[in-house]
């Protein structure tokens, strides 16, 4: 274990015994951290918060602090971080309340680029990246694969699908189904994140078909249910549309149109 003699460590802390932890950094009494775990000075993880193993965390950052909820009374609600995750500096990660599942959840893999915020009871997949500043209201779902540009936001209990872009500076206020990349203020839908997935090992094929369930559900001007009807009739052949039809299904803001 590498800690700087100058960080503060609660006498509670669960530390693995190779973690190493910068000057100044303060480790709350009911921390635990996986090992394999770097985090450089002046970070501060406080409040109920498991990390895994692997996870680099810069200096100035803020992982596990009570949420920005006028609601919250100091209950011990969670934050959970799985492995390999970068946060860089000024990243905040406010724990859950007990107004939702009275946790927040950081998968793996991910990388926060400086000054993102990740608000109370959000959920986070696996292999997303949130840009410098992108900012996540309270109660949001992002899938795997997500890209965030700069400076974008999302509203409070959006979801946003699988392998969707997010552009820079959008505003994003309903859902973005999976595979949409979505632009403006308010965001609404432009393309099918075609590049993205080519580079995932999505087949051209894969990509046509998906381009063209983005026109039956944007383009072709159908009421949703009937672009629903025509998207799950595809998807028995061809079940990359799959995920777009259960994402539909579990919309609670209504879709980016």
């Amino acid at each position: 274990m590498a800690i700087d003699s100058r960080a503060v460590i609660a006498p509670g802390a669960k530390i693995a015994a190779d973690v190493e932890i910068g000057a100044f950094t303060i480790v709350g009494p009911d921390v635990e951290i996986g090992p394999g775990t770097i985090i450089g000075p002046h970070a501060v993880i406080s409040g109920w918060t498991r990390i895994g193993s692997g996870n680099r965390i810069f200096q100035f950052a803020s992982i596990g602090d009570a949420p920005q909820d006028k609601k919250y009374k100091g209950e011990p609600t969670r934050v959970e971080i799985g492995d390999r995750n970068v946060f860089r500096e000024y990243v905040t990660v406010n724990r859950g309340t007990t107004h939702d599942k009275g946790v927040t959840t950081v998968g793996s893999d991910n990388l926060f680029m400086a000054s993102t915020h990740v608000a109370h009871d959000c959920v986070v997949g696996n292999l997303c990246v949130l840009a410098n500043a992108a900012t996540l209201g309270g109660h949001v779902e992002l899938g795997d694969h997500v890209i965030m540009g700069g400076f974008s936001g999302v509203h409070q209990f959006c979801k946003i699908g699988a392998h969707a872009f997010i552009a820079n500076n959008a505003a994003i206020t309903r859902d973005v189904p999976p595979y949409v990349m979505a632009v403006g203020q308010p965001a609404v839908p432009h393309s099918v994140n075609a590049t993205g997935l080519s580079r995932r090992g999505f087949s051209p094929e894969q990509v046509r078909n998906i381009k063209n369930a983005f026109r039956t559900l944007y383009r072709m001007d159908l009421p949703l249910a009937e672009a629903v009807e025509r998207l799950k009739a595809a998807a028995l052949g061809q079940p990359e549309i799959g995920p777009m039809v259960e994402f539909i299904a579990r919309s609670t803001r209504s879709l980016v149109r």
